[in-house]
């Protein structure tokens, strides 16, 4: 059974900068198109960008030309680079499968506010 487990949110000012990284668990993690989502509150869950198993990479418009998806087979994790973030980025994210097909892990709260 595969789990993921995200990291790397917090507090950053706007036009601040993170990295996120999922780990997941299991040996199919190279055979996935991976995702990472966001959700905030009162909102559904969307999707931000994915990554598909030969590095082909799609991205929302509200994000595009900010953020960054990479992945390694090697270590099984995903990463999400967040660059010139906004308050409108603020949200619980989380990375699944695409289309998803796990359960959810338990996410990283990025807050963006002065």
């Amino acid at each position: 059974q595969v789990q993921f487990v995200e990291s790397g949110g917090g507090l950053v000012q706007p036009g601040g900068s993170l990295r996120l990284s999922c780990a997941a668990s299991g040996s199919l993690f190279r055979f996935y198109t991976m995702g990472w989502y966001r959700q905030a509150p009162g909102k559904q869950r969307d999707l931000v960008a994915r990554i598909s198993t030969d590095g082909t990479t799609n991205y929302a418009d509200s994000v595009k030309g900010r953020f960054t998806i990479s992945r390694d087979n090697a270590k099984n994790t995903v990463y999400l680079q967040m660059n010139s973030l906004k308050p409108e980025d603020t949200a619980v994210y989380n990375c699944n499968t695409f289309p998803v097909r796990i359960s959810w892990g338990q996410g990283t709260q990025v807050t963006v506010s002065a």
